[in-house]
């Protein structure tokens, strides 16, 4: 078992609920296929439009014609600035707990969010959630990196090594949460013990979390 000297995280679909639920439901109401917005997210994953709004290479007017044009070809079109508009999110509160839990352990902390120009954490959560509480998550992170200020998003390997940097970790002493399973493929690579998130349910995510660290 290795010896974890950090915890990294995900933000949206760990903290929080994922975006895929809202898509899903937006799918289903519009009669589109399962899972087609992420197939199209996934298309060119790191050169498309979502990719490169996230980044922050385009800004939301260009973003909205470039997702319509995407999905278009894909078979029903849908605007970015629609898009945007579903990502109402609500707190994930074990998980909230699991990161006081890995603070108190001793360990650094650091997340590594894809997000996008000015719609930060605040502006994707749903209207009767506690701002406050994002306050308190973010104070018990010792780093974070944001892909639309950093312009590198997961998958990108080097996001991966930026947080190693920041957190004077190597990879193989870090556990990374995700609920994507696209985002802990390459962390996995570099040696980092990986936890996929559920999108339903973070339960599972967070047993296996205290698991690992309860035999460090």
């Amino acid at each position: 078992m290795p010896d974890f000297k950090a915890v990294i995280f995900d933000f949206g679909g760990v903290f929080t609920t994922s975006p895929v639920q809202n898509f899903a439901v937006f799918e289903r109401e519009n009669n589109l296929p399962e899972r087609f917005i992420g197939d199209v997210i996934k298309t060119n994953i790191n050169e498309n439009a979502w990719a490169k709004f996230e980044r922050a290479e385009i800004d939301l007017d260009t973003f909205d014609g470039a997702f319509a044009e995407e999905t278009r070809a894909a078979g029903f079109e849908i605007r970015g600035k629609t898009l945007v508009g579903l990502l109402s999110l609500t707190f994930n509160h074990n998980m909230i707990d699991a990161l006081t839990r890995v603070k108190q352990r001793g360990l650094k902390t650091g997340c590594i969010t894809n997000n996008l120009p000015k719609v930060g954490s605040n502006e994707m959560l749903a209207q009767n959630e506690n701002r406050d509480i994002l306050e308190l998550i973010h104070k018990n992170f010792d780093a974070m990196i944001e892909s639309a200020k950093a312009g590198v998003r997961k998958p990108e390997p080097r996001i991966y090594e930026m947080m190693c940097e920041m957190l004077s970790v190597d990879p193989e002493h870090c556990i990374f949460l995700d609920d994507l399973g696209v985002n802990l493929k390459p962390a996995r690579e570099m040696g980092m013990t990986t936890i996929k998130v559920p999108f339903d349910d973070v339960s599972p995510a967070v047993t296996e979390l205290d698991r690992l660290l309860q035999s460090n």
